[in-house]
Formats: structure tokens, C-alpha cells, sequence
């Protein structure tokens, strides 16, 4: 077992995103594209960030991207995010991907990755984050 793997796994934080699995987003193979998927947790942790900011965001960095299992086309996936810490400006938030494939009906996790986001201000240049009350 990895340190991406739990013995018993559930999702961490918060759901922030479902969406079906479609055939255009394959490779040559039939599974899913690995860049579309980051691009949906990014889409994932940028609605939360956003909260947490109270306002917009940007994405810093993407840290500690791993692909557990491949995603067949029609699989239901849920993004869970849970916010890691909060500094000045920065936001650092674990995305979590989950499937549950339709012709197993096997729930699995299929990645994780911790996003950093900067809240910035209307010019584009980084702001404090608000505390929210």
C-alpha cells in the first residue's frame, strides 16, 4: 500500500463537484484523459477557495499528483475538497477524486492533489484572504 492508499478510504472534506465521465474526454485507450481530471479539480478547488477567500482566486501550484486507478467512460466522479491551511493571501487545498464506475459498482478513490490559491484583487495582484465571519 502507498501513502496515497488508505485501508479503509472515505472521502476528506467537503463534496464541491459530480460529473459523469464522457467519451470525449478519452484517450485513444477509452480512459479518461489525466489533464481533463486536473482540470476539473482545479474548477473543484477554485469554487472553494473562493469561498474560503470570500472572492477571486488564482491557482498558485498543484503539489503531490498521483493517479490510482484509471476512469472508465460513464463513471459518476465526486471532487471532495477539505482546506489545509490558510496564510496571508494563499489557500492550501487537498482535492480528492472518487468514482464510482457504473459496471462494478466498485466506489474508489482515483487521485489526490494539493492545489495552493492566491486571492488577488480586481488588477489581478494578491490580496489578504478575509476572514469570513
Amino acid at each position: 500500500m502507498n501513502e496515497y492508499e488508505q485501508e479503509d478510504p472515505i472521502p476528506q472534506g467537503d463534496l464541491a463537484l459530480q460529473l459523469t465521465a464522457l467519451p470525449r474526454e478519452t484517450n485513444g485507450f477509452g480512459d479518461i484523459f489525466g489533464g481533463w481530471l486536473v482540470s476539473q479539480m482545479d474548477l473543484a478547488g477554485t469554487a472553494m477557495a473562493s469561498r474560503v477567500a470570500a472572492g477571486r482566486v488564482a491557482t498558485v501550484s498543484i503539489d503531490r499528483m498521483a493517479f490510482m486507478v484509471p476512469v472508465a467512460v460513464g463513471a459518476q466522479l465526486s471532487f471532495y475538497t477539505q482546506t489545509l491551511d490558510v496564510g496571508r493571501s494563499s489557500i492550501r487545498m487537498l482535492v480528492e477524486v472518487w468514482s464510482d464506475d457504473p459496471l462494478s459498482s466498485e466506489w474508489r478513490k482515483v487521485t489526490e492533489a494539493v492545489f495552493v490559491f492566491v486571492a488577488i484583487d480586481g488588477g489581478g495582484r494578491t490580496r489578504p484572504v478575509m476572514p469570513r465571519r
